[in-house]
């Protein structure tokens, strides 16, 4: 994120989500800000907060994906979370808090696997000890040398390197929950105490412990995770994590307008904006508590997203309005799109499915012309049915490569070409019906 300046930021983004450029440059400028913030010195720093953004579009354009390929490329802590779970407090439901809690808990698994990657080397030299311990019970006390080269134990350490006692077994003490599983029931806004309680109970008992008998390779990887554990410092983890989650966090806010409260609406309106009331102060800035510790939430990146078909921007609470000062329209995807989604990201679903079925020693090779029918059908049932966007692609190719999927594994033939025809003989009936195209497509 230091080194990516918001056009770097758009180049990273273009390799895997087609078009929408003005969404691509509104979150590069949110994301090299951050980075200007941490350059400002003095009291100022704390008082620039983070551009919220408003992201407007129907569904599979390309929100969620954009801000969470934005997150992988910040290396930040990411959590989506949809507005039309929470509940106001006093209803029955998920509280608006839970999302920095997930955030928190997402940067903790964040830094402790980056920590334990710090000390895996000297934790892979202790698990490696006890192995041979293992290996050769008491022998250390009482070393014996073979051929006068060496002792028994480094003979078995240079053959334990080399991988040739891999498939040996031996006796592994491995801990077991103390506990059965239980589930505590709390109010809601207080997840954390069921938590604390399932964690105050499983103090209270001794550990039970296993001898199990497991290859070497197998015990290895058990050993060198338990040693990893005995030298992290949780409390620089949880350190870490809370100034990461703090700083760098990045909440992603999906169905944003499914709390929107259309005028003269009555009943459950009522609840929706009380949503967006219990919303308004974790966006504005607040101390959310969580078992790690008190989180701020003044420097966190709120991303809300939604289609508005019925209800506006403008029908959000006029606080919450301005608290996402920018906002950006996702353009409908079309047949162009189509094609370049079925073949130019990384990720391109025509590659996904050719390694799918690479497993099964297929070769699966799709024409220029089969690739813009799939486009030209999927865009034509778009706007036929209901518009989904890009996911209706999986669909498409799904039915297309139905009779494929299903007989690859007797398929005497390893090559096969799917062309425009074939497209067509496989979709041409269903799409000419448009009632059975509303069920199957």
């Amino acid at each position: 994120m230091t080194n990516f300046t918001p056009r770097e930021i758009v180049s990273e983004l273009d390799r895997y989500i087609i078009g929408q450029a003005n969404a691509k440059r509104a979150v590069a400028v949110a994301l090299r800000n951050r980075w200007r913030r941490q350059q400002v010195t003095g009291e100022l720093r704390d008082e620039i907060t983070p551009k919220n953004i408003i992201m407007i579009g129907a569904t599979g354009v390309g929100k969620t994906e954009i801000a969470r390929r934005l997150a992988k490329l910040a290396q930040a802590p990411f959590v989506k979370v949809e507005a039309s779970k929470f509940t106001e407090v006093g209803y029955v439901g998920r509280d608006v808090e839970s999302m920095v809690r997930d955030l928190m808990e997402v940067a903790i698994l964040m830094v402790r696997e980056e920590e334990a990657q710090k000390v895996r080397l000297k934790a892979e030299e202790q698990a490696e000890e006890k192995l041979l311990d293992l290996l050769l019970p008491g022998e250390r006390a009482n070393e014996s040398s073979l051929d006068g080269d060496g002792s028994t134990r480094d003979k078995l350490r240079r053959l334990l390197r080399m991988g040739e006692l891999d498939e040996r077994f031996v006796e592994l003490e491995t801990q077991e929950a103390s506990l059965p599983a239980m589930e505590v029931l709390t109010p809601p806004g207080a997840e954390d105490l069921g938590l604390n309680i399932k964690e105050m109970f499983g103090n209270l008992f001794p550990k039970k412990t296993k001898r199990r008998r497991i290859r070497v390779h197998e015990a290895r990887e058990i050993l060198t995770e338990q040693e990893a554990e005995k030298l992290l410092d949780m409390d620089d983890v949880q350190t870490l994590a809370r100034q990461r989650t703090e700083q760098t966090g990045i909440i992603f806010i999906d169905e944003i307008d499914k709390v929107a409260s259309r005028d003269g609406g009555q009943g459950p309106e009522v609840s929706r904006e009380g949503v967006q009331r219990d919303i308004l102060p974790i966006v504005e800035g607040s101390t959310v508590n969580t078992k790690y510790g008190a989180v701020k939430t003044d420097h966190i990146l709120f991303i809300a997203a939604g289609a508005f078909h019925v209800a506006k921007p403008s029908d959000l609470i006029p606080e919450l309005q301005g608290r996402f000062p920018i906002r950006v329209e996702l353009d409908a995807l079309g047949e162009k799109e189509f094609v370049q989604i079925l073949t130019e990201p990384r990720n391109a679903l025509l590659r996904q499915y050719q390694a799918l079925l690479a497993t099964e020693g297929l070769k699966l090779h799709f024409s220029d012309d089969a690739i813009r029918e799939m486009a030209r059908i999927a865009a034509q049932v778009n706007a036929q049915t209901e518009n989904i966007g890009a996911r209706r692609l999986h669909t498409i190719i799904e039915r297309l490569l139905d009779t494929i999927s299903f007989e690859a594994p007797e398929l005497a033939e390893k090559t096969i070409a799917i062309s425009a025809e074939q497209v067509r003989e496989q979709l041409s009936d269903i799409v000419a019906d448009e009632d059975l195209s509303r069920f199957i497509l």
